[in-house]
């Protein structure tokens, strides 16, 4: 059982755009190429298989166990317990680690993570049932457990937990808890799903991150079954990074927004766990895929040129035409004057602005340009043309993977990894006058 699966064929060959830079194409595709099977010997249902141990704790094959691990090794204050549940499969395969909740006041993944833990997945005949189950899964709903309290990003020590990786058991309060979670949550994984929501003032349609030259992390990101995957080295200090440095497979599912709960950005988070299990062969049935994939390099993010109350007319996941307006932006302080923001060209906008209150230079939006692919937007649309992302309605199907459109897009700008950093936008206020941002500057 390789994370690459099995190859099939097809009558009409894949398409595929050449639209990545040509340099990033070639890295990508010497990766995959040089990637071999790997025989795990451990992972055949014939090999040995026994009980499995989590923090002192012994978990038996074909059940379910949740352990109270601290995130601090203290014998004074609060260390922080959070709740890891292990469902231990009845026969031999991979260990794989679902996290939520990495960042205190994103919802979608501990929302996702405590549905997958319901009677609804986990009783007898349920898709992880134990019983029925191969190898490992361990599912945590909430990492940062302070934030999660006081509805914050951050730790106590104001520090970004995903910053912090690999940790230190000697440094900073968030660097330990880095180094707890790798030590016993993460070192051992043979893949690791993290799934994340856009930061407070915004909100993300559903997307995957992964940095598509490492071939594990690649396989695993198309095995999540969604359109939308983004081309991005993962930042510094990021678990991401350090996940690949240790060469495990890993993936940022996004999608919602801070402080709220956006149920089909939820429902795309289930679907997708569940597909990678089934991808894996760790549980019975054939994983859904969509109809096409879009791998996009780069983002290329719009900003407003002026400063006060923004107006959306659309939200994130909208299909967007060229010079069709996005938002407007007024200013009660002049009343009379207005400045729209538009679409600088065919696309799809995958992050949007939440927050009313803006200034000039701040992002409005997350773009990404697919004039030439369009197409393959328009029989997935709603009333709203907003896109419907594969699992958000409960209605994926099962497909060959040879039997999906795959497109790759080179989009100029930053890294999509850097959070809303600064690129050119396009907009137009009602007296023809045109405006442009300054050139990219990383806020990361």
């Amino acid at each position: 059982m390789d994370m690459a699966g099995k190859k099939g064929s097809r009558k009409t060959k894949v398409r595929v755009a050449h639209e990545l830079p040509k340099r990033r194409r070639n890295a990508i595709q010497e990766a995959m190429n040089a990637h071999k099977l790997e025989d795990r010997s451990d992972w055949d249902r014939s090999a040995e298989w026994g009980n499995t141990r989590f923090y002192r704790k012994i978990i038996k094959p074909g059940t379910m166990r949740t352990v109270s691990l601290p995130l601090l090794e203290t014998n004074l204050g609060d260390p922080w317990p959070i709740p890891v549940t292990i469902l231990h499969g009845a026969r031999p395969g991979p260990t794989i680690t679902v996290l939520g909740g990495v960042h205190g006041d994103e919802l979608t993944g501990p929302s996702a993570c405590t549905h997958l833990l319901s009677n609804a997945f986990t009783d007898l005949g349920k898709p992880l049932d134990p019983t029925q189950m191969a190898g490992t899964l361990r599912i945590v709903p909430i990492i940062n457990l302070p934030g999660y309290r006081s509805k914050s990003r951050y730790f106590p020590d104001g520090r970004d937990l995903n910053r912090q990786f690999p940790g230190d058991f000697k440094g900073s309060t968030t660097r330990r808890v880095a180094a707890q979670m790798w030590k016993h949550l993460l070192d051992d994984a043979d893949a690791i799903v993290d799934i994340h929501s856009a930061g407070r003032g915004r909100s993300n349609m559903p997307q995957i991150r992964a940095d598509l030259a490492h071939p594990g992390s690649n396989i695993l990101a198309k095995a999540f079954g969604i359109e939308i995957i983004l081309d991005s080295k993962p930042p510094s200090g990021s678990l991401r990074k350090t996940a690949i440095a240790n060469d495990i497979p890993s993936i940022t599912y996004e999608g919602g927004g801070a402080n709220l709960l956006d149920h089909e950005s939820v429902n795309v988070a289930l679907q997708g766990v569940i597909n990678v299990l089934k991808s894996l062969r760790m549980i019975p049935g054939n994983p859904n895929r969509p109809r096409f994939r879009m791998l996009a390099s780069g983002s290329h993010w719009l900003r407003a040129g002026e400063g006060g109350l923004l107006d959306m007319f659309v939200s994130s996941g909208s299909v967007m035409r060229e010079g069709e307006v996005i938002a407007t932006i007024s200013d009660p302080a002049n009343p009379g004057l207005t400045v729209d923001i538009v679409a600088p060209e065919d696309g799809l906008l995958i992050g949007a602005a939440t927050n009313p209150f803006t200034a000039a230079g701040m992002a409005v939006g997350h773009f990404l340009p697919i004039s030439r692919h369009i197409g393959l937007l328009r029989d997935q649309i709603d009333g709203n043309r907003r896109f419907l992302v594969c699992g958000s309605q409960n209605d994926a199907v099962w497909r060959e993977e040879t039997e999906i459109d795959e497109v790759a897009i080179d989009v100029q700008g930053g890294g999509v990894d850097s959070e809303w950093v600064v690129s050119k936008s396009t907009q137009h206020q009602p007296s023809d006058d045109t405006f442009s941002e300054p050139e990219e500057e990383n806020e990361a």
